[in-house]
């Protein structure tokens, strides 16, 4: 990714780099399953950690299928036309999620699809029994945690699927350490944040009982875009009107018609190579600053052809002002973001009276507790505050272990911890937490 290289640790910069914006932001706020899962994620962990290749574009075509995605198309209405989808806003192993109109309040919603088979089914109903309890002691929307709105379910040709209609909101932090070029931002900046999360955690944990369970820079969203030219209702983007058959199941994805015989490995690298012949076209850099779909750093393949000639020298003195000019706009507009924020992502949540898994949290964010196998509880909720922390602070991020020959990840995070016990027990979790409270 371009702004790794800058920052100079591309290794750690991402266990997943999402592709957001606005939109893919919002996408995330709904992703009860972007990266573990919800109810089984220790059965689809691979080595690192992902369930799924959601470093990719989109969520392929296999999966389109009885028991999985509902094919959504832009225009499609869901519940008798109270929402048109007007465009996608991202995907993850359970769902997919869109940017949909509704109609009854004339505003944007996040409308999130379920796959269809039982289990997912059965995940949903979990997640959104906990969004109601939210919701229902939140009457004035001052808890900064994530609003449900609406949920039904909706037949397709693949099965019965859950939906759940959220809030619009914006970026997530991720995305505003992005924004800042993995840098850092100012301590006041991340005391504002972290007042809102821990309004979010003390209304969860104290009031409700509730475990986030998966708390990290991409489950806490802003609640507006730091673009404003990405924000749907600022931008004056046209509405997608009603496809002219609404509410009726939606024909299955056709199978694409010239990658239908590649892997997904394949298909990821002819779409990095495509992102990178328009990145390298790109006059204002924009190209480049979008493709963050991998962790990894490919800038330096970006023409590379014809090394020397006066014209290409010039070309990439260019290219490399438009960058700087366009991570320096970018910092600007984070330095006057609006950081009110909110926790969503509650497809891994549970209470500390019934919890569903012992196989929690994002590695980089997870608890000792939870590492050595032991019980937990709302402690490992702030365990991954703090790491986040740490990363709003510096850009990086504290723990993010690599197995070698001898030692797999577990043992040397355990080792990490030891090592890093004293600076980071006394130091580093108080001092924003204490920072926060005291001022």
């Amino acid at each position: 990714m371009a702004e790794a290289e800058a920052a100079g640790s591309s290794s750690s910069r991402r266990r997943m780099e999402d592709k957001e914006g606005a939109a893919a932001a919002a996408a995330a706020a709904m992703e009860a399953d972007a990266e573990a899962g919800a109810r089984g994620r220790g059965e689809d962990e691979d080595e690192e950690g992902e369930s799924s290749d959601y470093t990719s574009e989109d969520e392929g075509t296999e999966d389109y299928r009885r028991g999985g995605y509902h094919a959504v198309r832009v225009g499609d209405s869901f519940k008798q036309g109270a929402y048109v989808v007007q465009s996608k806003l991202g995907w993850g192993h359970f769902s997919t999620v869109w940017l949909a109109w509704d109609t009854a309040h004339s505003r944007y919603v996040a409308l999130k699809v379920q796959k269809s088979a039982q289990h997912y089914t059965e995940a949903a109903m979990d997640e959104i029994k906990i969004l109601k309890q939210i919701a229902d002691g939140d009457p004035d929307d001052s808890k900064c945690v994530v609003k449900l709105l609406d949920h039904f379910k909706h037949s397709g040709p693949n099965g019965n699927h859950v939906c759940m209609v959220f809030e619009f909101l914006g970026d997530n932090l991720l995305t505003l350490i992005k924004y800042t070029n993995y840098r850092g931002i100012p301590l006041p900046m991340v005391k504002e944040i972290c007042r809102h999360v821990l309004i979010g955690l003390d209304y969860l944990h104290r009031t409700l009982s509730i475990i986030h369970t998966d708390l990290k820079p991409e489950n806490i969203l802003l609640v507006s875009t730091i673009d404003p030219s990405k924000d749907p209702q600022k931008s004056g983007v046209p509405l997608v009107l009603p496809s002219a058959k609404t509410d009726e199941p939606t024909p299955k994805a056709p199978a694409p018609s010239v990658n239908g015989g590649l892997s997904k490995n394949q298909k990821k690298k002819i779409r990095r190579k495509a992102k990178r012949a328009a990145a390298a076209t790109s006059e204002g850099g924009n190209a480049v600053a979008s493709a963050d779909t991998d962790g990894s750093d490919d800038r330096g393949d970006l023409g590379t052809t014809n090394e020397g000639s006066p014209s290409q020298d010039g070309a990439k003195k260019r290219s490399k002002g438009d960058r700087q000019g366009s991570k320096g706009a970018k910092k600007k507009m984070a330095m006057e973001a609006d950081l009110k924020c909110k926790l969503v992502d509650f497809g891994n949540a549970c209470w500390t009276y019934k919890q569903f898994t012992s196989d929690i949290q994002t590695r980089q964010y997870r608890c000792p507790e939870v590492i050595l196998g032991s019980k937990y509880s709302t402690s490992a909720d702030l365990w991954s505050f703090a790491c986040i922390c740490f990363e709003l602070a510096t850009g990086d991020v504290l723990f993010d272990p690599h197995s070698g020959d001898n030692f797999d990840r577990d043992e040397i995070f355990v080792t990490l911890h030891h090592r890093k016990y004293n600076l980071w027990i006394t130091q580093y979790p108080l001092f924003y937490v204490s920072y926060v409270l005291q001022n």
